[in-house]
């Protein structure tokens, strides 16, 4: 079955009166059952539609708490079992509870973002990019495990038919309305349905494993602690190609340093990525084929934000609508 079906939209959990106060219960037997006990009072950073966190000062150190929404509420499983494969990189998971979609880490150091933002270059990424290319090549090994987790299948064989239900939920694509599709970009992408199948087909024939996919790798996400970085917020990732991670990635970059997207800073994140894969495939595959995964890439933009969007209430869902269609208008244009 399609991920594409989203749950059903539901308040959010941490709307709930009572929430709070069950969080902070579990957070607490959990630091007794580690032997720690709070140090300060538990605030709220972060509030989003589809996720919050908690930070918790405790006798051990920050740790944080965050809470999934149930269209990503696989992101605790899916993170564990990351932090057990692979512990040099991944967050320090103490705690979890994977029917509530509740985890309890310790903090990850400072981001990747402001450590740019401060140095004013782009130097920072230069240890992120290896690593995480040669995570996704061990990760492919594993892509059975993965989709039991949760990750979200955007496989290339799949894509095809998750494109054509995408387009058939008009609602969705705000047709003809402000930060939506015209009703005439909507059949030029319904005319485009067989090049997207072929853009699929092109991209697999290039034989690069699917694999591990973080679907908004950003350094936001990306925490660094002395020599040590911890990729963050898996919520999002999937099973997919590995070039899909390019799109957010170099994007979000030219953005940190308000460079632009062709910048020979931002090219030369890409190369520093696509190194490692020359193991797989000559350099001027690799170029062809990243350029391909970033169009590609779009579409499963758009499926993520589906999932997302679809199972939020109103007025959340009103607020967030527009990614939907901006994306699918993006794959229309480039």
């Amino acid at each position: 079955m399609s991920d594409l079906a989203s749950p059903s939209a539901e308040p959010l959990p941490w709307d709930q009166p009572g929430w709070r106060a069950s969080a902070t219960a579990w957070i607490d037997k959990q630091l007794a059952g580690l032997g720690l006990r709070l140090a300060g009072p538990i605030e709220q950073p972060h509030v989003r539609p589809w996720s919050t966190v908690l930070s918790v000062p405790s006798s051990g150190g920050l740790l944080y708490f965050k809470a999934a929404a149930r269209a990503l509420a696989h992101e605790p499983a899916l993170t564990a079992a990351l932090a057990r494969w692979r512990p040099d990189c991944m967050p320090e998971i103490l705690a979890t509870d994977t029917d509530r979609g509740w985890l309890l880490m310790r903090d990850g150091g400072v981001s990747l973002r402001s450590l740019v933002r401060a140095d004013g270059d782009l130097h920072r990424w230069g240890p992120v990019l290896p690593l995480y290319a040669e995570l996704q090549m061990e990760m492919a090994g594993r892509l059975p495990e993965l989709l039991a987790l949760g990750a979200l299948d955007r496989r290339l064989e799949r894509l095809p038919a998750d494109y054509d239900r995408l387009l058939a939920d008009t609602a969705s694509l705000r047709l003809d309305q402000p930060d939506g599709l015209s009703t005439e970009a909507y059949q030029r992408l319904r005319a485009l349905a067989p090049r997207f199948a072929d853009e699929c087909r092109r991209l697999a024939a290039f034989g690069l494993p699917e694999t591990l996919h973080h679907d908004d790798f950003h350094d936001g996400n990306i925490f660094v602690h002395g020599p040590r970085l911890t990729l963050t917020d898996w919520g999002e990732s999937c099973a997919a190609h590995p070039f899909f991670t390019t799109l957010v990635m170099l994007r979000g970059a030219a953005y940190t340093l308000k460079l632009a997207s062709d910048a020979p800073e931002v090219t030369a994140l890409r190369d520093a990525y696509l190194e490692p894969w020359q193991r797989l495939a000559p350099r001027a595959v690799l170029l062809e084929g990243c350029a391909l995964a970033q169009h590609v890439g779009m579409v499963g933009r758009a499926l993520t934000w589906h999932r997302v969007v679809s199972s939020l209430p109103e007025p959340y869902r009103s607020e967030q609508a527009e990614a939907v269609p901006g994306w699918l208008g993006e794959y229309l244009v480039n």
